[in-house]
């Protein structure tokens, strides 16, 4: 049942990220960019995440999902910052 769940949000952090890097595509507001680059980063995290419980258990990816997540979290916090305006 876990799978299906980190599956599940996987593809949701997947969607949520094109929705977001489209729509910036089209009005090209840089806040869109940041934030989808973030739900990129955030798709990625749980896609380790999924690799981590259901397909290699007996590794641990907790460094490489960490890493991933703070970086995509950076990444949304410098469009705050930088588009604050």
């Amino acid at each position: 049942m876990g799978s299906i769940v980190y599956a599940l949000c996987t593809i949701t952090s997947f969607i949520c990220a094109m929705l977001l890097m489209r729509r910036y595509s089209v009005e090209r507001h840089r806040l869109l960019l940041w934030s989808g680059l973030c739900f990129c980063g955030l798709a990625l995290n749980n896609a380790l995440l999924f690799a981590d419980y259901a397909l290699v258990p007996d590794v641990s990816l907790a460094i490489g999902r960490s890493l991933v997540a703070a970086l995509s979290m950076l990444l949304l916090l410098i469009g705050l910052i930088w588009d604050a305006d």
